[in-house]
């Protein structure tokens, strides 16, 4: 079923199924529905090219995936990274490869422009995403702890 998947960078045509996707991934980690503020989003980061965007299109040309990516810098190793911060795959749609081929992509577009690292991190329970990770080659940080602080 893999043939038939699709993999591209999203587009502002996108950002209608786009939201749907970004609104349905949102709602994964426990975050309200919210339609209106997954569409401002989506079309903010297309509108100011502050994230890149790859979709998975099924044979109908359907979106039923997506990661996005965004760039920073790592200053340890004083270079340019890339933070894969969401990755997902529509529920009727898991299970066919979409998430392995967007995880591709993302490591081809990293690679192509010249960022050193690919960042991501997932929920403790997330063990199905969690294989995936590591089935293509990603190390789990066992040294850092993650923190973060709400504004």
């Amino acid at each position: 079923m893999m043939s038939s998947i699709v993999i591209r960078r999203a587009s502002s045509d996108d950002s209608k199924q786009l939201a749907r996707l970004f609104n349905d991934y949102r709602q994964f980690y426990e975050q309200p529905n919210n339609i209106d503020l997954a569409e401002s989003f989506i079309k903010a980061r297309l509108l100011n090219h502050d994230s890149t965007i790859f979709v998975a299109t099924d044979a109908q040309q359907k979106l039923i995936g997506f990661c996005q990516l965004y760039p920073t810098f790592c200053s340890v190793i004083a270079a340019p990274i890339c933070v894969l911060y969401d990755l997902f795959v529509d529920a009727s749609s898991r299970k066919v490869g979409a998430g392995k081929l967007l995880m591709l992509a993302a490591h081809e577009y990293a690679k192509a422009n010249d960022f050193l690292r690919l960042d991501l991190t997932t929920a403790k329970t997330n063990l199905a995403a969690q294989a995936l990770y590591e089935s293509l080659g990603w190390v789990r940080d066992e040294v850092f702890y993650s923190y973060n602080k709400a504004i």
